[in-house]
């Protein structure tokens, strides 16, 4: 799953992910991708953090602390590269951090270090 309120963003990773021979699903925000979530049931999630309404942090918290989504890997992405935004995204249990522009290896291997089925 990408959450992303660029559109750009969520076409992007889309694609690259689908040409990979992923089934993506995408939400333009937190509120969005929680009723997703619960319906689908994404093996990994990548999260935008700057997002309106519900902000990255706050959406990767909330899928931490659901006993049924704990487990499911959060991956944060920021345009941001500071220490105290990663150090954030830990905080609230995201697995991993990318910085923006992410690249197609980047979000495969984030896919390969997290999901076992692929």
């Amino acid at each position: 799953m990408v959450i992303d309120d660029s559109k750009t963003i969520r076409r992007t990773a889309e694609t690259l992910l689908k040409k990979e021979g992923c089934d993506v699903l995408t939400a333009v925000d937190g509120f969005e991708a929680l009723a997703k979530i619960s319906d689908q049931k994404p093996s990994i999630i990548f999260v935008d953090i700057m997002m309106p309404r519900l902000d990255g942090y706050q959406t990767c918290a909330l899928i931490k602390n659901n006993p049924q989504f704990r487990a499911t890997p959060v991956i944060m992405l920021s345009s941001k590269d500071g220490l105290f935004d990663k150090a954030r995204g830990r905080i609230v249990g995201a697995e991993q951090y990318l910085t923006k522009p992410f690249t197609r290896d980047e979000l495969l291997g984030a896919i390969h270090r997290h999901v076992s089925t692929v």
